[in-house]
């Protein structure tokens, strides 16, 4: 629940900032009958994810068992292969996305290309939203209650909303700059605990060797199975008896992403 919750705060702050930058260059420019469009873009964005979601419980509806066990671990896998590029591209682009959206916006109200408009801001909304929806089924939340569902997704939001506000009074201790590193820390974590989740799948269904069984065992010093435990492991990937093939897998992906924040500088 408590990374299904960051995932969704997060985003929306994310959603947010796209859809601040917008309105207050249409405020500024004094261009209000784009207002309209603007938030019909926003409608279409989150009508877009609504779909999304829709058609992969369609989906997940239909599968048998075993289809639903290979159906999750692609998920979960293509959730943490997201999440990782979704950190690399605010890397690249962050800090020039707000010049590429006002830029944008400015060429298509020169046109009066209202819907040029709408697909700008329903493509930029709709791919933080789809993703929210992605990264949700990778996490098992498809497998929630509807109200628990409902309620991360309200307090997401809530968080969201107060954190924007925070951020755009330009407090030094809470700046743009420190959200997104640290929010950049806790996905990047994320992302290693679902490989891990996705290894243990594909050791479970007999596609990986374990190589060897409980190569230590730390649940002295932190015990996977307790509360405390399975939420470090949920957010991180720990695991406190670990097959050769998870460390290694574990490995791999901090070595891999060290290599690519190296080479985007």
């Amino acid at each position: 629940m408590g990374n299904a919750l960051f995932i969704v705060w997060r985003e929306s702050v994310e959603a947010m900032l796209v859809v601040g930058i917008l309105f207050a260059w249409i405020r500024s420019n004094d261009v209000k009958q784009a207002l309209p469009w603007l938030w019909g873009g926003v409608a279409a964005g989150i009508a877009l994810a609504l779909s999304l979601a829709l058609v992969m419980l369609g989906i997940a509806d239909s599968l048998s068992p075993e289809q639903m066990d290979y159906f999750q671990l692609g998920m979960v896998l293509v959730a943490a292969v997201l999440i990782v590029q979704m950190v690399l591209w605010m890397r690249k682009h962050g800090c020039t996305l707000k010049k590429e959206l006002e830029s944008g916006m400015a060429s298509s109200a020169k046109q009066a290309n209202w819907w040029g408009m709408v697909a700008l801001v329903a493509i930029a909304v709709g791919r933080e939203s789809a993703e929210t929806v992605v990264f949700l089924y990778g996490l098992g939340m498809s497998g929630s209650n509807t109200g628990q569902f409902a309620l991360v997704i309200v307090a997401g939001i809530v968080l969201a909303g107060a954190t924007f506000w925070l951020l755009q009074q330009g407090s030094k201790w809470l700046s743009w700059r420190a959200f997104f590193r640290f929010s950049e820390i806790m996905l990047l974590m994320l992302a290693c605990a679902m490989l891990m989740n996705g290894v243990e799948r594909m050791m479970n269904l007999g596609w990986l060797p374990t190589l060897r069984d409980h190569l230590w065992d730390s649940s002295v010093l932190l015990d996977d199975s307790t509360k405390l435990g399975g939420t470090i492991a949920a957010l991180t990937g720990y695991r406190a008896q670990p097959a050769l093939t998870l460390v290694l897998a574990f490995l791999a992906y901090w070595s891999s992403i060290t290599l690519l924040f190296r080479r985007k500088g």
